[in-house]
Parts: C-alpha cells; structure tokens; sequence
C-alpha cells in the first residue's frame, strides 16, 4: 500500500511546536517580527503573501505588510529593504518574487541583511549552506527533508535523484542532502533540461524528488518500485472542470502511486511545509538576533 505523505499534518505538528518558542520569545520580552513585500499586481503573488501573513498571525508571529507600486523605481524597493534592515522589530525579512522586469532581483536578495534573510538566499547564506555550517535552510527543501523525516524515509546511504536545479530548490536540496548531518549522507544526482536520458537516472533512484516546474514530467514508467517520490512542482494546467484549469505537479500522480512506496500529492504535500519552514526560520532569527535561546531542532 503506497503512503501519502500528508503535507498539512507534517506542517501542522511543526506549527504546534513553533508555537511553544514563540511564547519562550514572548516571556522574555520579544515579539518576532516577519516584513513581507510585494512590489508586484500578480494575483498568485498576492495570494501567497497573504497565506504568509494568516500563518504568521496563527502562531504568534507579527506581520508586516509592505505593498511598492511594481512601476516605480527600484530604488523605492532598496530604500524599503534599509529601512526594515534597521528596523529592530522585524526579524525576518521577504521580499516575494518576482519583481518586475526593471528591478535586479539577485541585487534585491543581496540588499537584505542576511540575519534577517529566512528565505536563506543571501550569497553569505548560500555559502553557509555549501560549508556545512547554515544559518537559515531554504524553505521548501528544508521542509522536504521534515516531509522525509516525518515519513521515516532514511537518506543516508540512499540514491537520491533530484530533478531541477533551480537555486530555489534543486542545488539548495542537493546539498543538504550530501551534507555529513542528519538526513543527509545521500549519493546525489542532479537532472536537468540537458540531462541524457532522464528515466534511466529516476529509475535507479530511492528517492526521487521533482522539482523542475515541468508539469507532470515524472511517471510511473519513469519509477522503480518502492521508490519514495517528493512532488515540489505546482502548475496550473488546462482542464474540463467547472474553473476550466486544475492543479498537478511535477509527477503524474496516478500511475507514479502505483509504483511508489511513499508519495506527496499536489496540493497538499511540500506546500504546508514551505510556510512552516519560513515561519521556523523567522523565530530562529529572532532568537539569533536577540540572544533568546529558542533550542529549534
């Protein structure tokens, strides 16, 4: 019988747990602070701020919102960054992406203090990350290694595909799980748009994890059996329904059910975790930034 991974249960208990370190926080004097920023009119930017915003408030967890018209300068959005660098009630900081066209967005991730960088995508957090040593993991392969945990999905020694290499997810996840640490010590390989031959890699993988932003690219053809398949992709595609479109992953969900041994659905697997984990890197900042020991695992 195949296991699906049930994301919202994973990100609830992790939620729960936060919540008893906010109030450790909070009896010291100290309230976490997370400023989020939009400088964009995207309909799906706005709602995922706003799912943001509702978690934070949920565990305790201030929000601050910050909306910059997408058609002024860039330098209005650098000017807000400083503003909220400095500003010591905020402690973590994320700006949401994209921005528009105009706007350098690896200059923007540069601009954030990296204490205050929860997204863990600041070069000084990246190289942390490289060394060994990370201050903030990046938020959905962080909570893609809670989803393996929580399943009892043992890594180390384990051959470990992970298809896309974006900076967002693919390298982030690769090297978290090459790491010498706890859910780590995977042989891993990296695939990608120029990758010979994709399905003979998954094949011969324990763990496939598929995030490519390529709607259902991985099937069960592609699997061997008993393979424990991780779906981070989120794409709308057409559909004949009553709202014209429906939401899939990366992974043909039915026929990679079918060979798996565990699996994430879409909607409902890696998603709750990213937030979880945005949360969790908010409250490890503002103990880190304030001395209050918040003991986060």
């Amino acid at each position: 019988m195949t296991r699906i991974i049930d994301g919202n249960e994973v990100g609830n208990r992790i939620r729960n747990e936060l919540e008893g370190r906010v109030d450790t926080l909070e009896q010291q004097g100290v309230t976490p602070g997370l400023a989020t920023v939009l400088m964009s009119d995207d309909g799906a930017s706005e709602t995922y701020v706003s799912m943001k915003q509702q978690a934070c408030d949920e565990i305790g967890i201030e929000s601050y919102h910050h909306e910059i018209d997408p058609d002024t300068s860039s330098d209005v959005l650098m000017d807000r960054i400083d503003a909220l660098n400095e500003n010591p009630g905020v402690h973590g900081i994320l700006v949401q992406m994209p921005v528009p066209d105009h706007v350098d967005e690896q200059a923007v991730v540069e601009r954030i203090d990296p204490m205050k960088d929860v997204d863990g995508f600041h070069p000084e957090n990246v190289g942390r990350l490289v060394a060994g040593n990370p201050r903030f993991k990046p938020c959905t392969p962080h909570g893609v290694q809670k989803l393996l945990a929580a399943t009892d999905v043992e890594t180390e020694g384990k051959d470990v595909v992970v298809v896309g290499r974006s900076d967002i997810v693919g390298k982030p996840m690769m090297n978290l799980l090459v790491q010498k640490a706890p859910m780590g010590n995977a042989t891993v390989t990296v695939c990608h748009s120029r990758t010979t031959d994709l399905a003979e890699k998954t094949r011969n993988a324990d763990v496939v994890i598929a995030a490519a932003g390529v709607p259902e690219l991985v099937d069960g053809t592609m699997l061997s059996e008993d393979t424990v398949v991780v779906d981070v992709g989120v794409s709308r595609v057409d559909a004949d329904n009553e709202r014209g479109y429906e939401i899939v992953g990366d992974v043909e969900f039915e026929s990679a059910k079918r060979k798996a041994s565990a699996i994430t659905p879409v909607p409902g697997g890696v998603g709750p975790l990213t937030i979880a984990m945005l949360l969790y890197n908010t409250v490890k900042a503002a103990g880190l930034q304030t001395g209050v020991d918040v003991t986060l695992p």
